[in-house]
């Protein structure tokens, strides 16, 4: 399993290193891996219950480990489906809050098939939060509200992001996207 578990992992930064910081689609990403302070953890259950459960082990270990920025949990196994796994996000924000987390640490999330609420499922800047596999990002909260204070107008960031998807047209962000999990060197 640690074979395949490495395969996630290096897909997985395979595409914050080709896609999310090469298009600069979340500004403060680049300088969180140079510091190797992301933390990605692969989480192989096949139940909610058990997602849940890892989730909040997670977020005790960065209780811990407070050189670590943020961990990406992802969840090769389980969430095929969309729509499950909003109800998993939904559910794991309601832990954080009924564990005392809230202001701690946020959630963002990131599918294969995300689709924003208002958008129709083909248009590219859904890729903002498309991955090559599903997955919750753990921030911490103090964190994104300093780089929030040095960036300034974060707002900007995602209508930059639109602006740029729907600029490249569908065909070529799926393109780059699909380029940037794959796990040889040729991103």
């Amino acid at each position: 399993m640690q074979d395949v578990d490495s395969t996630v992992i290096t897909q997985t930064l395979n595409w914050l290193n080709r896609f999310v910081v090469a298009h600069d689609i979340c500004p403060f990403a680049s300088r969180e891996l140079a510091r190797e302070a992301v933390r990605v953890e692969v989480v192989r259950s096949k139940k909610l219950e058990v997602a849940l459960e890892e989730l909040m082990v997670e977020v005790h270990w960065l209780d811990e480990h407070p050189e670590t920025e943020t961990t990406l949990l992802v969840f090769p196994t389980l969430f095929k489906s969309f729509n499950h796994y909003l109800d998993f996000v939904e559910l794991a924000e309601s832990i954080l809050i009924d564990q005392g987390y809230e202001g701690i640490y946020q959630l963002a999330s990131f599918h294969p098939d995300y689709c924003f609420d208002d958008a129709d499922a083909d248009d590219a800047a859904n890729y903002t939060n498309r991955s090559p596999y599903p997955m919750v990002h753990l921030l911490r909260e103090e964190s994104v509200e300093k780089a929030i204070e040095f960036y300034g107008d974060t707002d900007a960031i995602p209508e930059r992001n639109v602006a740029l998807l729907n600029g490249m047209g569908l065909e070529a962000v799926e393109q780059l996207w699909q380029r940037s999990c794959r796990l040889d060197d040729q991103g």
